[in-house]
């Protein structure tokens, strides 16, 4: 799916969080901003894929469009574990990574003791473990330290383990909010 903005001429792939779509939340300040947009929502046709298919066809979008390094890419929860997963069967991402509140797969919330698991979650660790994921070279991860669904130490262990810069937000859960993510965002899209 495609939305372009009239201002700009670059476009950002990007990926949403479970049921999001590319011109709502994140996408649409991006539009404000006057970027295009390109990217998998994950609802409709893309959700109801088997898991492998899903990162299957992020990967082809990723190498058909978007693999050069001006390229920018953003995902969101779900959104960045399917671009994890893709970047495991990749070589490094050439262009810049931003992942927001990126959930590596299992998770349990330390009170109520609700859980969830998402197809291949312990592949992202082991393969981190193993020296086997080799990461984006331009990649920053943002999580809030309170968020239970991306689990804010075990994405710390994982990045320190890659050499990836993270940011843990103080007070911030699975959701970092707009006053935190669009200075952010402001910031990131200037840096070169």
């Amino acid at each position: 799916m495609f939305f372009k903005a009239p201002s700009k001429n670059e476009t950002i792939y990007h990926l949403p969080g479970l049921g999001g779509q590319l011109k709502t939340g994140l996408g649409k300040g991006l539009l404000q901003r006057g970027y295009g947009l390109k990217g998998r929502e994950t609802i409709g046709a893309f959700n109801r894929l088997k898991f492998g298919e899903q990162v299957e066809l992020i990967k082809t979008d990723l190498l058909d469009e978007f693999w050069h390094p001006e390229a920018k890419l953003i995902a969101t929860s779900r959104g960045a574990y399917l671009f994890l997963h893709a970047q495991l069967q990749l070589t490094p991402f050439p262009g810049r990574v931003l992942l927001l509140s990126p959930v590596l797969g299992e998770a349990r919330h330390p009170v109520t003791g609700m859980q969830f698991a998402s197809l291949g979650s312990a592949v992202l660790k082991e393969a981190a473990q193993a020296g086997t994921f080799v990461p984006p070279r331009r990649i920053e991860v943002h999580v809030g330290a309170d968020d239970w669904q991306a689990g804010p130490q075990q994405l710390v262990d994982f990045c320190n383990r890659l050499g990836i810069e993270i940011h843990v937000a103080p007070g911030r859960g699975h959701t970092l909010g707009v006053d935190y993510v669009s200075p952010l965002l402001d910031q990131w899209l200037r840096d070169v």
